[in-house]
């Protein structure tokens, strides 16, 4: 078996991204982060390769947040 599961749970999820399964949720139902429904009870699962690819997008995101925003020191506290 692999080291890393293909698929986590939302609160596998969570715990990764170090937030609560009810944002990690959110992020799914407003389709920021890719997953799937299994089961008759439709249980939420992402895969790995999606996590990490969200991830990315976000450090992506934060990259051109810094570039359009520089930092000019009257923030500092923040």
């Amino acid at each position: 078996m692999a080291a890393t599961p293909r698929f986590l749970t939302l609160a596998d999820v969570a715990e990764v991204l170090n937030t609560s399964s009810a944002q990690v949720y959110a992020l799914v139902r407003r389709g920021e982060l890719p997953a799937i429904k299994i089961g008759g009870r439709g249980q939420w699962r992402v895969e790995s390769s999606q996590l990490e690819a969200y991830i990315q997008r976000m450090y992506d995101e934060a990259a051109t947040f810094v570039d359009q925003h520089p930092f000019t020191g009257v923030d500092a506290d923040e």
